[in-house]
């Protein structure tokens, strides 16, 4: 099961054409992890500081299949892949059943204050899990 949340595109999200900026689509995007983060219990603005540890972006790919325009509700759906270290958000965004776009973003687990990559901590992991591919 993914976690899903629907994005509704305002006007300000568009053009003069009415049809939406991809760097908008981006922040639509950054902010569905946002909100799945702290479902689970990891927001990111907390865990640095409280568990020692962040998920920095490193990579991202989408691809655009059809526009999304000014007032289209867009159903974003992320399902997380856990690997040894670092987390792969694949996301899928459809809009009147049809698939808008589609891509992930690949974050690394690492040390706050500049360490390395670390193991994606077991707690994270489980957090995650329902979400999850089975």
């Amino acid at each position: 099961m993914s976690y899903e949340r629907v994005w509704t595109v305002r006007f300000s999200d568009s053009d003069p054409f009415g049809i939406a900026h991809y760097p908008r689509i981006v922040d639509a995007l950054h902010e569905t992890s946002d909100m799945f983060m702290e479902e689970i219990g990891y927001p990111f603005w907390e865990i640095s500081q409280d568990h020692g540890f962040g998920l920095p972006l490193v990579e991202i790919d989408f691809e655009f299949e059809s526009p999304v325009e000014a007032g289209d509700e867009v159903t974003i759906a992320l399902t997380p892949d856990v690997g040894t270290r670092s987390v792969r958000f694949d996301y899928t965004a459809t809009c009147d059943r049809t698939v808008a776009f589609e891509g992930y973003e690949q974050r690394v687990c690492a040390e706050h204050g500049g360490g390395g990559a670390i193991e994606v901590p077991e707690e994270l992991r489980d957090a995650m899990a329902a979400y999850a591919e089975p």
